[in-house]
């Protein structure tokens, strides 16, 4: 992760509200990119149990998105709406918040670029609220996000989230295969934000996710010329941060939450 000063943007500068935090440092470990070098181990599902638990983890996730997706109305907190509950199902959750914060689900509104905690602002009518979460079962984690409307939206944030943002990892995700270089995801990630004159931002990365949650390959957001091919059966996280402003991240005193250094919208 790139170093930065914390910043409390005037639009927002209630997000992170009243919420403990366990640990006073920074995860930076998780985050930090090494493009220099060579990536072995890989998160591999070669059994169809393991490939089975992945696909089960996600339809968990979307189950959790959706049911959040509901409450995010204007005048509701993401405090007090947000729900990590799995309805009756037994399962673990574990969310890289959960060993260290109150909340186990990431929230991020507006500028917030990523690792949003949940907090006592109310919802505004116009705002963009991304939603991450995580299943651990049976050994296997999962990554899922998606971005959501409050209310009703302008223009900008429309076409920077349904549109360009949708666009650049569909794209992404299409030219994936065995064999593909790593390095396609990022050019199609790249070349599509910059064809509506969007910023990238660099220093968050897709990873290998399976038996560890943070592994090996990964997977840059931008055009590079890092070496390596996807193999059958692999599994990594595509998740383009995309802005319609600065492309650098500032991370608030609480050492997690990540918002655009001009207070840019990002999706």
């Amino acid at each position: 992760m790139a170093t930065a000063k914390s910043l409390q943007p005037r639009m927002f500068s209630s997000f992170h509200g009243n919420n403990s935090i366990r640990s006073t440092q920074p995860l930076l470990h998780l985050f930090r990119i090494d493009v220099g070098r060579r990536h072995v181990s890989m998160q591999l599902s070669r059994t169809f149990s393991g490939l089975t638990n992945l696909l089960f983890n996600r339809r968990n996730e979307d189950e959790v998105i959706d049911g959040n997706r509901k409450r995010l109305k204007p005048g509701n907190s993401l405090e007090s709406q947000v729900d990590s509950r799995f309805t009756t199902r037994k399962l673990e959750f574990v969310n890289t918040l959960a060993l260290w914060l109150s909340q186990v689900v990431c929230t991020s509104v507006n500028e917030c670029i990523c690792h949003g905690i949940p907090d006592s602002r109310p919802l505004e009518d116009g705002d963009t609220i991304n939603i991450d979460v995580t299943v651990y079962l049976n050994g296997y984690h999962g990554d899922t996000s998606a971005t959501f409307f409050c209310g009703d939206v302008d223009e900008k944030a429309k076409n920077l989230v349904q549109y360009v943002t949708k666009e650049s990892l569909d794209k992404a995700i299409s030219i994936c295969g065995p064999g593909v270089e790593y390095k396609k995801v990022g050019k199609t990630i790249h070349d599509h934000a910059d064809k509506h004159k969007y910023g990238v931002v660099r220093q968050f990365v897709g990873h290998g996710i399976g038996r560890v949650f943070h592994a090996d390959p990964v997977v840059l957001y931008f055009r590079n010329n890092e070496a390596g091919r996807m193999v059958l059966n692999q599994t990594f996280t595509i998740e383009p941060m995309l802005t319609i402003g600065s492309i650098k991240p500032v991370m608030w005193d609480d050492n997690w939450t990540v918002v655009t250094e001009d207070a840019s919208l990002s999706a």
